[in-house]
């Protein structure tokens, strides 16, 4: 347990590290109708940045997961074409820079990628000075605005979901329990500003050190503030602080029974977290599995392989942008055009690019029985549906 924290500790301190170099140099906002014009007659240059080349242990798989994707998703178009250049960024943020301009001189009206957050912030850099929109595959909102748009999962979105519906199911009074690193920090600020808009209190908050420790020393004070609460709101995730706290905190007597457990992470992933004592009950949020569980298995059958984790964000890119040249106007790769209120239709479900360069995602809400996911919320089919 205590590698776990060394190791979540180390990953977010470079994490905060590099949202404060990213604030730094963050793109301006821009005019919401700005972007290049296209002749959707012809075939659309589209620029995929894959971190291919990178030193770090899965990029490589991950790239050929996200060409793979955007290629799928080209193969699902009706009566578009699109002509895909992929470029290598190495992970690197000075790579990316080149990758995006060399994109650009040869002709790209829109790019998907990078994935890493100083890279997508780099590409979109580069990209603004052209006048091109970017797609990136991060979910750090530090980078996002002016002609950057990140299509990763953010807090922002399942806190808003969660919340909603803890307002919807009389919960009303939230404590926030998170780590005092990166994640953590974000996590709290993003289920504060989603419990304003849902008119949720929060009855407190209380973070820990990233050490089996320093979850330890919190137990008492969790424990004292959640009397006045009626659901307990967790940031930790399965490979952090969660396994520990969904032991000690029912063992503390926080039963899960009569406070409801709430996760802004993934309860599912690894299966084994599903036998923990206080997940049993909890709620957590997740994408449209009946469109997730297609993708994977056309996917599988395509390429003999699961695709990798975020891999469907590629093919979500390519799905926005041919939906919107399928339309046959020449502004469709504009910031106007991409941030239209209908959204699109992705591997997981349906989802929608905000002016701010941040994304709304129709998410499910799921609970755990008998070390069993159940859904409890449908993910909706489309943003008049429930929960938004």
């Amino acid at each position: 347990m205590f590698a776990v924290f060394k190791r979540a500790r180390k990953a977010a301190l470079t994490a905060a590290a590099a949202v404060s170099a990213i604030a730094l140099t963050a793109c301006d906002p821009i005019a919401v109708g700005t972007g290049p014009t296209i002749n959707t007659s012809k075939p659309v240059p589209v620029a995929l940045l894959v971190p291919r080349g990178s030193a770090q242990q899965g990029d490589s798989v991950l790239a050929k997961s996200l060409e793979n994707a955007a290629r799928m998703a080209i193969a699902d178009l009706d009566g578009v074409q699109i002509d895909l250049r992929v470029y290598d960024t190495a992970g690197s943020p000075e790579v990316a820079s080149g990758a995006a301009q060399q994109a650009l001189n040869d002709g790209a009206r829109v790019i998907l990628g990078p994935v890493y957050a100083e890279a997508a912030n780099a590409a979109g850099i580069a990209a603004r000075q052209r006048g091109v929109n970017v797609l990136a595959f991060s979910n750090n909102p530090a980078i996002a605005g002016g002609n950057v748009f990140i299509l990763g999962p953010t807090f922002d979105n399942t806190a808003q979901r969660l919340t909603s519906f803890a307002a919807r199911n009389g919960k009303r009074n939230i404590l926030i329990v998170g780590g005092n690193d990166a994640a953590g920090t974000a996590g709290r600020s993003a289920i504060q500003r989603a419990a304003s808009q849902s008119g949720v209190n929060i009855a407190g908050s209380v973070g820990y050190e990233l050490s089996q420790q320093g979850v330890i020393n919190a137990i008492p004070n969790i424990r004292s503030q959640a009397a006045s609460a009626d659901a307990v709101f967790l940031t930790s995730t399965t490979a952090g602080a969660l396994p520990l706290l969904a032991q000690l905190l029912p063992e503390a007597g926080v039963d899960p029974a009569e406070k409801q457990y709430i996760g802004l992470t993934r309860w599912d992933i690894p299966p084994q977290t599903l036998s923990l004592p206080g997940v049993q009950g909890g709620w957590f949020a997740l994408p449209d599995q009946s469109k997730v569980q297609q993708f994977s298995a056309r996917y599988q059958a395509s390429y003999g392989a699961a695709p990798h984790s975020i891999g469907s964000l590629a093919y979500d890119g390519i799905a926005a942008i041919g939906a919107l040249v399928a339309a046959g106007k020449s502004d469709a790769l504009t910031a106007g055009a991409l941030t239209q209120g209908a959204g699109f239709q992705g591997a997981g479900g349906i989802f929608r690019l905000r002016s701010d360069g941040t994304n709304e995602r129709g998410l499910a809400v799921a609970t755990i029985q008998e070390q069993k996911v159940v859904i409890i919320d449908p993910a909706p089919s489309s943003f008049a549906g429930a929960g938004f």
